[in-house]
């Protein structure tokens, strides 16, 4: 709904606002560590492109207005604000109000846990060379700073795997070598990896492991990792995936209280317009029964813009690519040919910390 809703073309890179979207863990010199979600809100505000006026606009259009807007010293910038929740809120959360702090889909009321407010960054340097900056640039989640780590979201733990992976394969085996992907710090970074294509910072003769005969130091660790890392206690499951009542609070209070009548209008109008190149009429009840469970306002504007009537819910629907916890026939709440008393066995709380996970 974010995406085919006014917020998906905005209208220039600088005028949108940045979101880490998974939850971290802020941790301090003492170890002490709470979760937390990081904003990026933007100084020049926000604003829009509709899907209408969207043909009128260069492909280009934002990378030049960015581009031109630091090239004339009118740098943008944003505020960087953090919410965070102790570990004990974070179980009080799901147990009280089913927000998952593990699930990527899932927002943190900020009447509850409000933003704050750390610092400000500024983009006032435009690249020299395209290719060199920013071709070759390889982000990834698991470069943290200290103070700043990974919670047990599970999408965040596969990527940090994936990005990475994605990167040696795209730029070479030795990409953060480049430049641009670098570490600017005054001394070389010391690691285990060697070797592979273009390595040429090799590290000289040291070994490429943990040598009794060639010993080697480390700096004395600032945190007591086990402390920090906590303590889970929890099941595992074999299809984590699955439809839940609380997957729709979130999109609900979008389309209610987050939107206004014209904001509506232009989602529908987006919807609907997309769903008249599918020729298959299968797809487009099923896919408004599926709004219908966000509001049935939504799934009835829809009705009439496409002249289809779609299922008037989940509850009847089996979906291939997820448990569906909604199914009023257990038949149906498997998924990818999965008999029901293997889909029995999911997680009661969908991977979300329940009172007791931290092990307090």
């Amino acid at each position: 709904m974010i995406l085919m809703g006014d917020r998906g073309i905005p209208d220039s890179w600088r005028k949108m606002h940045g979101y880490a979207g998974h939850t971290l863990k802020l941790v301090n010199k003492n170890g002490d560590w709470v979760y937390g979600q990081m904003h990026m809100k933007s100084k020049q505000g926000t604003s829009f492109v509709t899907q209408a006026d969207s043909a009128n606009y260069s492909p280009d259009y934002s990378q030049k207005d960015l581009y031109d807007a630091i090239e004339r010293k009118d740098y943008p910038g944003w505020d960087v604000c953090w919410q965070t929740m102790t570990a004990k809120e974070a179980e009080e959360l799901w147990e009280k109000q089913r927000i998952n702090v593990f699930d990527l889909t899932h927002v943190w009321p900020q009447k509850q846990f409000p933003l704050r407010k750390v610092g400000e960054f500024f983009l006032n340097e435009n690249v020299q060379n395209y290719f060199a900056e920013i071709e070759q640039v390889a982000f990834n989640p698991a470069h943290m700073p200290p103070g700043i780590e990974p919670s047990a979201d599970p999408v965040l733990q596969s990527r940090l795997f994936s990005y990475p992976d994605a990167h040696r394969h795209r730029i070479g085996a030795n990409y953060q070598q480049l430049p641009t992907n670098s570490t600017r710090t005054p001394y070389r970074v010391a690691n285990f990896q060697r070797d592979g294509n273009m390595a040429f910072l090799n590290q000289g003769s040291r070994p490429a492991y943990l040598s009794s005969i060639e010993p080697i130091s480390f700096r004395k660790r600032a945190v007591d990792l086990n402390k920090v890392h906590g303590s889970f206690i929890g099941e595992a499951v074999s299809f984590l995936s699955e439809i839940r009542p609380e997957d729709f609070n979130a999109p609900r209070a979008l389309w209610e209280n987050v939107w206004d009548e014209g904001a509506r209008e232009r989602f529908i109008s987006n919807i609907s317009g997309h769903m008249s190149n599918c020729t298959v009429e299968e797809i487009i009840k099923r896919q408004i029964g599926i709004f219908r469970e966000v509001s049935d306002d939504l799934a009835t504007r829809l009705e009439k813009a496409t002249g289809v009537k779609g299922y008037p819910g989940i509850a009847g629907l089996r979906f291939n690519g997820s448990h569906n916890a909604m199914a009023d026939d257990g038949a149906n709440k498997s998924a990818n040919g999965m008999n029901p008393d293997e889909a029995s066995g999911q997680s009661l709380n969908n991977g979300a910390p329940r009172a007791g996970t931290h092990g307090n």
